[in-house]
């Protein structure tokens, strides 16, 4: 089964993601938000949103609008399945449908600190992971459905916050996670463990 990964803004470059996912699955890439269509994203059984609402790297111009959040809100409440990662809640904040899907955006986050991830204990998606630390943005969210299955916190210095969670959207499956700046998290053993069960579970 092959996802469509959406990568690369000003903040956070494809090549992380690309590494990230390197062995975890069969992937199609947009780098270019442009290339972005409702055909191309109807071709796959699941999305992977890795990409803030800029067009690409060099060009920060939004990609997504209130249509494109329509089509992927309609996209999952048909069967489809959608895991955001990090940077996919930054910049959506004022497109409700885009919003909606993950139930939340991004506010703001400290400078890079010391970033523990806690996973919840017995929780089916948290299966294999323990605890870890890494440097990484410690994003702080608008977080808007406290209905959400909320499967692991993060904590700094700075606070504690939902770092993870699940939704049911009509016959589709959205997952979140917000950790993810730095290819450090990315490869580390703990949230490989975290990707493989989130794709498994949006795929399913």
């Amino acid at each position: 089964m092959t996802g469509l990964v959406l990568i690369d803004d000003h903040w956070h470059p494809g090549a992380i993601p690309r590494k990230g996912l390197t062995g975890l699955g069969d992937f199609d890439w947009i780098d270019d938000g442009q290339e972005w269509t409702v055909e191309r994203m109807h071709r796959y059984q699941f999305l992977v949103l890795v990409k803030a609402n800029q067009i690409n790297s060099e060009n920060t111009d939004p990609w997504a609008d209130d249509t494109t959040g329509d089509a992927f809100d309609s996209y999952v409440r048909w069967g489809g399945g959608l895991l955001v990662i990090h940077s996919g809640v930054s910049g959506y904040e004022k497109i409700p449908s885009m919003r909606g899907l993950p139930a939340g955006a991004f506010a703001s986050h400290p400078p890079q600190c010391s970033v523990t991830v806690e996973p919840l204990a017995g929780h089916p998606m948290c299966e294999g992971v323990q605890p870890f630390t890494e440097i990484d943005e410690h994003y702080f969210m608008h977080f808007d459905d406290p209905a959400a299955d909320v499967f692991l916190h993060s904590r700094s210095d700075h606070g504690i916050q939902p770092a993870g969670w699940t939704r049911q959207v009509g016959r589709g499956r959205v997952c979140v996670l917000t950790p993810g700046h730095n290819l450090e998290v990315w490869l580390n053993p703990d949230f490989q463990r975290l990707l493989r069960n989130s794709l498994a579970w949006v795929s399913a």
